[in-house]
C-alpha cells in the first residue's frame, strides 16, 4: 500500500518494501535522518527538513490506511468530473462524532441569512447551548468558517466541533455559507466571510452574543479565511476578535513558499506529503488553480504568510498533521506570529493526515476537538484586554 512516499513518477517507490515486513505495516526503521535525507538514485539528496520524522504514519492511521484508499480513488474521480456535474453530486458532511452534543437536548440550531454587499443572500448556521435562550448574559461568539479547498464544504462540514463548542464552552456559534470557487473565486469567499463578520457585530446582541468577545476560526481553506478576515479587522481598528482557531491552515501558496526564511529544508511538506491520503499536493493545487492563479497567489490576502505586518493580531491555536502537505507552512505561519509578538498555541498531530479528525474513533480526533475546546475556554475566561 503506498501509504505517503510513491509520488507519481516513482521515485520514492524502493521505499516501500522498508515499510512493510511480513504483510506488516512498519514505521519504526524511519529514523529522522531517513526521513531528512532521501538518496534518490545518484540525485542530490533532498532535505525535508527539522519536521519530516512527522510524516511517519501513526499507528491509528495504519489500521484504516488500506480502506482510505479506495475512499481517495473516488474522490479522484469526483475532483476530475466538469463544474456542472461536480455540483450536481449532494454534499455529504462527515458524520457526527458519537459524543456530540445531541441537538434540542444539548444544543439549539437554527438558520439564517445574511445579506453581503453585492445583495446575495449567504447561510448561516446558529448553535447555541440550551442554556443561553433563557440566560440574560451574552455569550462569547465562536465565527466558524468552514474548510474544503474554497470549493466543497458548508456550514454542517465542522458540525461536531461546532456544536461541542457551544454545549461545552457555552459559546454562540455562528457558521458561514459562503460561496465556492471556481463559480466564484477570491474574492468573493473572503468579502462573504467579511460581510457576515460584521453582520455579527451589529446583530450579535439580538442572538445572545457579545461583540467583544469573538473567536474566529476554521479549517484548512476555512482557516486561512479567518486569518485574513482577523487582518482586515485588525486594518480597519475592530479589535473584538479576541482569538484565532487556526486548524491545519492553508497559509501560503506553494509556489510563493519562502522557504530558507522559516528554515524549513531545501523542500517542504508539499513534495514529501505529495501523494498524502485525503489531500495530497495535487489535489491541493486543484483547489488554488480554482480559487486564484498562481501568478497572483502571492497577495497576502490569499497567502497570509507573506504578510509584512501580522502584529496585533489577536492570540492564534494552530494545529498541524504530520502527513499534511500543509504541514510546514502550519508551522512557519506560527513562527511568523510568534516573531510578531503574537501568543500562538502549537498543536501536532504527528503522523496524521490531513482532516483526519474525519474519522471519529481515532483518540488523534478526540485530541483534535479537546485542544479547540481548551483554547476557548482560556479565551473566554480571560481577564486580559485586547484592545
Amino acid at each position: 500500500m503506498q501509504v505517503l512516499f510513491d509520488n507519481a513518477d516513482g521515485q520514492y517507490s524502493h521505499l516501500l518494501t522498508d515499510l512493510k515486513i511480513d504483510g506488516k505495516h512498519n514505521t519504526e526503521s524511519y529514523t529522522s535522518d531517513k526521513l531528512r535525507m532521501i538518496n534518490m538514485s545518484g540525485r542530490q539528496p533532498i532535505n525535508y527538513g527539522r519536521f519530516s520524522h512527522l510524516s511517519m504514519p501513526d499507528s491509528e492511521w495504519l489500521q484504516v490506511a488500506d480502506n482510505h484508499t479506495t475512499v481517495d480513488e473516488a474522490a479522484a474521480k469526483l475532483y476530475a468530473l466538469p463544474i456542472e456535474e461536480f455540483r450536481k453530486i449532494p454534499y455529504q458532511p462527515p458524520p457526527l462524532a458519537p459524543y456530540a452534543p445531541v441537538e434540542g437536548q444539548d444544543v439549539q440550531i437554527t438558520k439564517s441569512h445574511v445579506t453581503v454587499r453585492d445583495g446575495t443572500s449567504i447561510g448561516v448556521r446558529i448553535y447555541q447551548h440550551i442554556s443561553n435562550e433563557k440566560s440574560s448574559s451574552f455569550a462569547p461568539i465562536y465565527y466558524n468558517i468552514h474548510g474544503g479547498g474554497w470549493m466543497t464544504g458548508n456550514t454542517e462540514s465542522e458540525e461536531t466541533q461546532n456544536r461541542l463548542v457551544a454545549a461545552r464552552n457555552k459559546v454562540l456559534v455562528i457558521s458561514v455559507d459562503y460561496r465556492r470557487a471556481p463559480e466564484f473565486p477570491y474574492p468573493y469567499g473572503l468579502n462573504d466571510c467579511y460581510d457576515v463578520f460584521k453582520w455579527l457585530l451589529r446583530s450579535s446582541a439580538s442572538l445572545g452574543g457579545d461583540a467583544k468577545k469573538i473567536i474566529i476560526g476554521g479549517g484548512s481553506a476555512g482557516a486561512n479565511l479567518a486569518t485574513v478576515v482577523a487582518r482586515k479587522a485588525r486594518d480597519e481598528g475592530i479589535t473584538a476578535i479576541v482569538g484565532q482557531i487556526l486548524n491545519i491552515p492553508v497559509t501560503c501558496h506553494p509556489d510563493h513558499f519562502p522557504t530558507s526564511k522559516y528554515s524549513i529544508g531545501t523542500a517542504i511538506s508539499y513534495q514529501q506529503n505529495a501523494d498524502a491520503p485525503i489531500v495530497s499536493s495535487a489535489r491541493m493545487r486543484l483547489f488554488w488553480d480554482n480559487y486564484m492563479a498562481a501568478e497572483k497567489a502571492n497577495d497576502p490576502q490569499a497567502s497570509p504568510l507573506l504578510s509584512d505586518n501580522l502584529e496585533g493580531l489577536p492570540p492564534a491555536l494552530i494545529q498541524v498533521a504530520g502527513m499534511d502537505p500543509l504541514r510546514d507552512e502550519g508551522y512557519a505561519y506560527a513562527e511568523a506570529l510568534k516573531n510578531s509578538g503574537v501568543s500562538v498555541t502549537l498543536k501536532t498531530h504527528a503522523g496524521m493526515p490531513h482532516a483526519f479528525y474525519v474519522y471519529n474513533n481515532f483518540n488523534k480526533t478526540k485530541e483534535y476537538h479537546e485542544a479547540v475546546l481548551e483554547f476557548v475556554e482560556g479565551i473566554t475566561t480571560s481577564n486580559e484586554d485586547y484592545d
